[in-house]
């Protein structure tokens, strides 16, 4: 009889939270992390955009793959610290176009960045043509759009799709359905609020070609609902939780190839902007030879949104 390989089964937050290491120690009053790159942008042109990872409160809702909770704090964070966050960087980072404000978590959970700090925080990125937050589907509301009165720029969401696989959703314990999806892209386009998603490639419990498969679907779900940009993420260990499901052969990294694969496929439709997210893609390169020039091709064509010929290698073939 052949042996039928066991499914990853449906953790809650216990069993997220249990598994986890440490939190990084982090100041409410700085951003975690900052920095300045291009971006290919809605216009069509290669612009520069200020990425501000604000510290803050942990994200409420517990996802199976994210490590993001490493650098928040375990209690919302003092009134005025989140612009005091905005105003430093703005002060320490080169001269940008556009801004992303991360907070590794949803921007309109009030929990997160305090209500009190929403016409500060406006006031201070008013400037910029674009502002671009992450939220979660079911806490995309009003809050939205008064955020983007008060902005007068364009807003843009970001929001975690991951997959439109239905049982891997329900698996990654993102407390949330493709019709909470669905329903929060029409909220925000009502709005004249842009939106960005977030497709993972290959989740637990899924193979080399269904990963592919899937994130393909994702992305095409994605932009039948009106979603503009879509970022492709590797899926990762390092949370705790991804580990053991690695450990216990439920998880293994995607291959580089099949970043290729999907970035190809998805950009070749003309139907929006598709980003390889590169953040240590080169764990996923199965052949050393070759892995610094497709790196280097993901990059071009993140940058040009064209296809570029494919890498050769003597190597790997």
């Amino acid at each position: 009889m052949i042996s039928k390989r066991p499914a990853v089964e449906f953790h809650n937050d216990t069993d997220v939270l249990q598994a986890r290491g440490p939190k990084n120690s982090v100041d409410a009053f700085r951003p975690y992390h900052m920095l300045v790159e291009p971006e290919f942008c809605a216009d069509g042109q290669v612009e520069d955009v200020a990425t501000v990872f604000l510290t803050n409160r942990e994200c409420p809702f517990r996802c199976l793959m994210c490590d993001l909770w490493k650098n928040t704090t375990d209690d919302r964070v003092p009134v005025g610290a989140i612009p005091e966050q905005i105003r430093h960087s703005i002060q320490h980072l080169p001269s940008a176009q556009h801004i992303k404000l991360y907070n590794s978590g949803n921007f309109f959970d009030s929990q997160a960045i305090p209500s009190e700090d929403i016409a500060a925080i406006a006031a201070l990125v008013g400037s910029f043509t674009t502002v671009i937050v992450e939220n979660h589907p079911r806490l995309c509301n009003d809050r939205c759009a008064e955020f983007r009165e008060l902005c007068g720029n364009q807003l843009e969401v970001a929001i975690g799709l991951e997959t439109s696989h239905k049982q891997t959703l329900r698996q990654l314990n993102k407390q949330m359905t493709t019709d909470d999806f669905a329903r929060a892209c029409e909220f925000l386009l009502k709005h004249n609020i842009r939106v960005r998603a977030f497709i993972l490639l290959k989740p637990p419990d899924t193979s080399e070609e269904q990963g592919i498969q899937r994130a393909i679907e994702s992305v095409r779900f994605a932009f039948d609902h009106g979603v503009d940009c879509c970022s492709i993420i590797p899926t990762r260990a390092g949370n705790g939780i991804m580990d053991r499901l690695q450990q216990a052969g439920l998880f293994q990294l995607p291959q580089l190839r099949s970043l290729e694969t999907v970035l190809d496929e998805t950009l070749s439709w003309n139907r929006g902007r598709v980003f390889a997210d590169l953040w240590e893609v080169r764990q996923l390169a199965e052949c050393p030879e070759c892995a610094t020039a497709k790196i280097e091709r993901l990059n071009t064509i993140n940058l040009c949104q064209r296809a570029t010929p494919p890498v050769v290698c003597q190597h790997c073939g």
